[in-house]
């Protein structure tokens, strides 16, 4: 079988990690435990997710001229990622500030740096849509840049997969081109006023909502409503779960498989990444996830 192709549109940042027992309170300062610098930015980690996972994939998006942006893109090189189309800005590249308890619960600051130049869809970049099977993009570059790119896959013939994080209001034109919905709770309300994944098909025809530990609900406009449970693992940090479960998910759907399959083999993705620390550093490859995910269903 063709390895399926995935096409990434969104933000890269670096990631600064610090874990401590608890989460400070505004205007406490505790001491911590660890600290790491880690390529990290939604974009780049589901692409990172993706490749890991299994598929070809390239990342469209921006980083800066500074270190971290030299950084990045070498880190994300070696990660199996194609990064030929993201484009070098003058300037600071996105940076995340990311606190991490001992539960696995995490804060997160982030500044889009160079991921705020990504303004417009470049001739390339169009064609590498067109050649996915999947795109995948979120919400942590400019939302009309968002917009062009599912709407130029979409006239591809290209599925549209978009994980609407962080939480806000979309517009029509964007949500008209989405064939897959990805949302936690938070994201869910967000959109439509409430935590719950039906309300949703009023705007697109699928939407998988996730639940943390507990799994994921798949609802589309044929009727199936589906819960896929969690798997029980030991949590050590949560960062990077939403991005485990989205390029997984991108890449299982891409690979034709059937939609509630690709939801729990997705949650097992999820899983799989919580149990070490980090965000891009701890997407797991494809065995880890076939592991978990088969022993699941066993």
């Amino acid at each position: 079988m063709d390895r399926a192709v995935v096409a990434v549109v969104g933000s890269a940042n670096m990631d600064l990690v610090a874990k401590a027992a608890v989460l400070p309170k505004p205007g406490e300062t505790v001491l911590g435990d660890e600290f790491a610098t880690i390529p990290g930015g939604k974009g780049a980690n589901q692409a990172i997710a993706a490749a890991r996972a299994g598929a070809t994939t390239r990342l469209l998006g921006a980083i800066g001229s500074d270190a971290f942006g030299v950084t990045l893109k070498a880190r994300i090189d070696a990660a199996g990622v194609d990064t030929g189309l993201v484009r070098v800005v003058y300037g600071a590249s996105g940076v995340a500030l990311i606190t991490v308890d001992a539960a696995g619960e995490n804060t997160i600051v982030v500044t889009p740096g160079a991921n705020g130049s990504f303004t417009d869809l470049r001739e390339p970049e169009r064609a590498a849509l067109a050649g996915a099977d999947v795109m995948v993009a979120q919400l942590e570059i400019p939302v009309a840049t968002v917009t062009a790119a599912a709407v130029a896959a979409r006239a591809a013939g290209t599925r549209v997969v978009l994980n609407a994080a962080p939480a806000r209001s979309l517009p029509t034109e964007l949500l008209d081109a989405v064939d897959l919905l990805v949302v936690n709770e938070t994201e869910a309300e967000a959109i439509s006023g409430e935590r719950r994944p039906e309300p949703l098909l009023a705007m697109v025809p699928r939407v998988v909502l996730t639940l943390g530990a507990a799994g994921a609900w798949y609802v589309d406009r044929d009727g199936a409503s589906v819960r896929v449970p969690g798997l029980r693992v030991t949590t050590v940090d949560s960062t990077a779960a939403g991005d485990a479960f989205t390029g997984a998910l991108a890449v299982a759907w891409a690979e034709g498989r059937e939609i509630v399959e690709a939801v729990g083999w997705a949650c097992a993705a999820g899983a799989a990444c919580v149990r070490k620390l980090g965000a891009s550093t701890a997407l797991p490859t494809r065995a880890e996830i076939d592991e978990l995910f088969q022993s699941s269903s066993s």
